[in-house]
């Protein structure tokens, strides 16, 4: 039975996880220890680091890529741990991103992995038998599992039974307990929030002989005969539980230690996360797990606002995708819940099916709280807040409260579509991106007046070149009532800049004598239709291990001469644009230097699936990836080293098309992959260099 707050439990979840994440990163180990936590930052209560944006972290990268392993296959209701491996590699950009390259033999991860990549079939691919007992109850098990557990509200058995089957990718015996504990307990935190009834129903998933329920245990028993102090339960842990007993680079049992103390101590929402950190050793990974936990438990009531402003509704990710690296929390629960229902066998809410569009941006500010990472240019004049008591449609809106501006005073009101190395403090996990709206493309939002004070006020739409950083202004209306107004808008094209910021230019339009004072509300804000618009490579910039806007998967790549030169081994890709385009064309050129395989690529679903086409050994292809590589078409053509061809390969349906020379080439129907990002690739040891990508969806 699905709970009636089944999404919003999942909201107050998911934003849990993240604030436990950022709340816990800064002082990850080794270097910090619960000692050195306590004596520079004493009893935390709010967020010891400021970010300008929270750059990626695998203790989210997990959780969401892959639960895509459930979607991805035809069976919605069963999956095997080669479903759940088909997603590590599929998702992955080898080497970079996504969770920690440590080495092989190092990290369990890495291990993973490599042995993925070598045919070593899951389980077997993380089991003690391959990798030995140490490497296999390393964190991991649990840290990547969250989602299960939320698809599976009050039902522990079979949240336990799909989050091992995913750990057992990379883990065993407490690895995979672990995994199993936390997701029954994030399912049984549905319907209680008593932490006891939720502990054990993580125990009764997990074998009683094992060491992880031997911790649970001992750690309950602690508490029940000394109830007060966590730093007593703490030094306990560390003496008889600790990281000189469990070795490797970071084991599951001291940490499952911390998970239960920092709950029975906690209690509540903010309390957990925070004992979670103070208690030092993989602190992100802790205070994520058990702030999904107790977020669920608590529900968004108990959330401080001090931990969720920040986050503003938004995360980004480290996989193969740029477009998927930038999630928008709210929507990002709702595909959740949606699955949770299909799952459960139960037909979801019409209203949740309608809120929720892939590949589309589209926010109706219905989730208590929910922001969707708008923000404001000059907080002095301008603050942001969800509404609950003025709305176009349903019962949420997005607030702006102007305070007493004067004519020739401003602020941009505007959601971010795209990150650079400039928005982040950090690297972590070298997160890169593909901006989620593009030229060609509509903007829509409804937007209503409430003046306490002034005459009017002015806003003007806009979007940003994130090259020039200049404000494209697109024409300015006046607004001086209470009505809803909608407006509407047409992205323009940047002549190959990407688009970094979208939204309004809100000006006073008062003299000081009488200034602006009131609310703006903003509603039913979306970017949809049809996009066509080109990438200047000239314009773009090498930086977080790839070139803007792609997302690179092997080889070096560098910008030269116009061209996006790239050298492989074996193989070399770079993906970009939206994750879900359907009918595509793309038009680009190809010079290559060395080598027999050059592509252009569209319905590019990741490092495991893709069309190709272009230059093919003595001759032109169309080829399909889907695990493997495979010829769908070829004809000779005597194509030649250091001649640049100009290319366009088109998917309309089934049908593919691929032209060179501005003559058509080669067709074929193939129905296997129905949408995808665009790009291009090598596939053979080689060097060539890619011009500009024109991009045309229909």
């Amino acid at each position: 039975m699905i709970p009636e707050n089944y999404l919003e439990k999942t909201y107050a979840g998911f934003l849990g996880m993240n604030i436990g994440i950022r709340l816990g990163a800064p002082v990850e180990p080794t270097a910090w220890t619960s000692e050195r936590i306590e004596r520079f930052y004493g009893d935390i209560k709010d967020y010891v680091k400021p970010f300008k944006n929270f750059a990626a972290d695998d203790d989210v990268n997990g959780p969401v890529y892959f639960l895509r392993a459930l979607t991805d296959r035809e069976n919605k209701n069963s999956l095997t741990p080669q479903d759940v491996a088909n997603a590590w590699l599929n998702y992955t950009r080898e080497g970079v991103g996504m969770f920690w390259w440590g080495g092989y033999g190092v990290s369990t991860e890495h291990t993973a992995y490599l042995n993925l990549k070598r045919g070593v079939s899951a389980p077997l691919s993380g089991s003690a038998s391959t990798n030995g007992l140490v490497m296999s109850e390393q964190i991991g098990g649990q840290i990547f599992i969250d989602t299960w557990g939320l698809i599976f509200p009050d039902q522990i058995e079979k949240a336990a039974e799909f989050a091992s089957i995913a750990a057992s990718v990379s883990h065993d015996f407490n690895g995979k307990y672990g995994a199993a504990f936390i997701a029954a307990c994030i399912s049984k935190a549905y319907v209680t929030s008593d932490v006891l009834e939720i502990v054990s129903a993580g125990l009764s998933q997990i074998p009683k002989s094992s060491t992880y329920a031997e911790v649970v245990r001992a750690v309950m028993q602690f508490h029940e005969a000394h109830p007060e102090d966590f730093r007593l339960c703490l030094k306990f842990l560390q003496d008889h539980w600790g990281y000189d007993k469990y070795t490797g680079v970071c084991h599951i049992i001291p940490n499952a230690g911390v998970c239960v103390l920092s709950m029975l101590y906690g209690k509540t929402f903010n309390r957990t996360v925070e004992i979670a950190t103070m208690c030092g050793w993989d602190t992100d990974c802790n205070a994520g797990n058990v702030g999904t936990i107790m977020g669920v438990a608590g529900g968004l009531e108990q959330v401080g606002m001090h931990y969720r402003k920040p986050i503003n509704d938004s995360v980004v990710l480290s996989g193969i995708s740029g477009y998927l690296n930038i999630l928008d929390i709210p929507t990002y629960v709702k595909e959740i819940a949606i699955i949770g229902y299909e799952q459960s066998g139960v037909a979801a809410p019409k209203s949740l099916l309608e809120s929720y569009r892939a590949g589309e941006i589209y926010f109706d500010f219905e989730l208590s709280g929910a922001t969707h990472n708008f923000r404001v240019s000059n907080p002095t004049f301008c603050s942001i807040r969800h509404s609950d008591r003025i709305a176009y449609k349903g019962t949420g809106s997005l607030e702006i409260l102007f305070d007493r501006m004067s004519r020739g005073q401003s602020s941009k009101i505007y959601y971010k579509p795209f990150y650079r190395r400039f928005d982040f403090d950090d690297e972590r996990y070298m997160p890169v991106f593909s901006p989620t709206a593009y030229p060609g493309q509509i903007v829509s939002m409804m937007v209503s007046l409430k003046q306490f004070s002034g005459e009017s006020i002015i806003i003007n739409p806009y979007v940003r070149n994130t090259d020039t950083k200049a404000d494209v202004l697109l024409g300015g209306i006046v607004l001086k009532d209470e009505l809803w107004h909608e407006i509407q808008f047409v992205i323009p094209d940047l002549g190959g800049s990407m688009i970094d910021e979208i939204g309004l230019l809100f000006e006073a339009n008062s003299p000081a004598k009488n200034k602006d004072f009131g609310c703006l509300y903003i509603d039913e804000f979306s970017i949809s239709g049809k996009a066509h618009y080109t990438i200047d490579i000239s314009k773009q910039s090498a930086e977080l291990a790839s070139i803007t806007p792609f997302s690179h998967n092997h080889g070096a790549w560098q910008i030269e001469a116009g061209l996006m030169e790239a050298m492989c081994l074996e193989h070399a890709e770079a993906m970009t644009g939206n994750y879900y385009s359907k009918d595509i064309c793309v038009k680009g050129s190809i010079k290559p230097h060395t080598g027999q395989m050059h592509f252009i690529s569209l319905r590019v679903q990741g490092a495991l699936k893709g069309y190709y086409a272009g230059l093919y050994k003595e001759g032109i292809a169309i080829l399909r990836h889907n695990h493997e590589l495979e010829v769908l078409a070829y004809m000779d053509y005597a194509w030649e080293f250091e001649e640049q061809y100009p290319i366009e390969f088109s998917a309309i349906g089934d049908q593919l098309i691929f032209k060179i020379d501005g003559r058509e080439a080669l067709s074929c129907v193939d129905h296997v992959l129905k949408y995808g990002m665009v790009g291009y690739a090598l596939y053979e040891c080689g060097r060539c260099g890619f011009g500009n990508l024109e991009v045309e969806t229909f």
